[in-house]
């Protein structure tokens, strides 16, 4: 992340170039899988990635970062706490939270944000680093609104 620029300028930068990259009549797929690249590239946490609901589980989608868990029960975990919740997660110390899935022992703290179509959650936004306490408020609001102009992509996918 750019240390002289504040999250909520970043994400108001970020948000304009992943609505253009959902624009159109793309494979879906593909889009899912530029978004996360976008998000990867500008705020440069450790893992970055979308798991979409598949039944009672969440199934791993495209991704930056090293190898990761490829399902995920609803209530399990970070992941499957915020879909269960229908709730953004912010955990400042992932070894701190009852459940945690360790994936990588190099995840230090993670927020999970629910991707919502009609009123059910249909996947998440998953985002690790290596930091302690990396995410915060910002970052809440920044990826919800992600996660809103994901919704139609994902959505019937899931």
């Amino acid at each position: 992340m750019h240390k002289t620029t504040s999250k909520p300028e970043i994400y108001s930068s970020l948000l304009p170039q992943i609505a253009a990259l959902i624009e159109g009549d793309n494979p879906w797929i593909g889009v899912m899988a530029n978004v996360v690249a976008a998000l990867h590239e500008t705020l440069g946490h450790f893992w970055i990635g979308l798991y979409l609901v598949c039944g009672d589980e969440l199934h791993l989608g495209p991704f930056q970062g090293p190898v990761a868990c490829y399902r995920i029960k609803h209530g399990r975990g970070v992941c499957g706490a915020a879909w269960e919740r229908e709730e953004t997660i912010v955990v400042d110390d992932v070894e701190e939270f009852p459940g945690h899935i360790a994936c990588s022992s190099q995840s230090r703290s993670e927020i999970v944000v629910p991707i919502k179509s009609d009123g059910r959650v249909v996947g998440v936004i998953d985002i690790d680093s290596r930091k302690l306490s990396a995410f915060d408020d910002d970052d809440r609001r920044g990826l919800e609104q992600v996660a809103e102009l994901l919704a139609p992509v994902i959505e019937g996918k899931a």
